[in-house]
Order: structure tokens, then C-alpha cells, then sequence
């Protein structure tokens, strides 16, 4: 039961994966947007912000998750 276990934590950490690349294809996108204008990119920046806190924010429930699933899981 144990290795069930540790597949479940590590499959939910996988999550941070995903974070990972969605931040840098926003981040990638946001450079583009600036250097195509840069007068907007105020703005840009304000979004690009907010969505990689988002996309962080689910990878830390991943670890959240796969810490209580090899803690409180017997």
C-alpha cells in the first residue's frame, strides 16, 4: 500500500510541471506583447503577474496535496 501511496504524492507534485510551463509560455507571450507595444506594457505586466500567481498558486496545492496524501495516508 505504501508504493500506491507514493505514486499518488508524486503524481499530484506533477502538477508543478504544468505550472512551470504555462508560466513561461505566458511569460514568452508577454515579451512579445511588450516589444510589439510598448506603451501597453504597464498593463501587460499587471496580467502576466497575476496569471503566474494563479498558475503557482495550483502547483503549490499539488505539494499541499501529495504532503497530506504521504502524512494523514496509512
Amino acid at each position: 500500500m505504501s508504493g500506491l501511496i507514493a505514486i499518488g504524492a508524486g503524481i499530484a507534485v506533477l502538477v508543478g510541471i504544468g505550472a512551470g510551463i504555462g508560466i513561461g509560455i505566458a511569460t514568452g507571450k508577454a515579451v512579445e506583447a511588450i516589444a510589439r507595444q510598448p506603451e501597453a506594457s504597464g498593463k501587460i505586466q499587471t496580467s502576466l503577474l497575476l496569471g503566474a500567481a494563479l498558475a503557482e498558486a495550483t502547483a503549490i496545492y499539488g505539494l499541499i496535496v501529495a504532503i497530506l496524501i504521504m502524512v494523514l495516508v496509512k
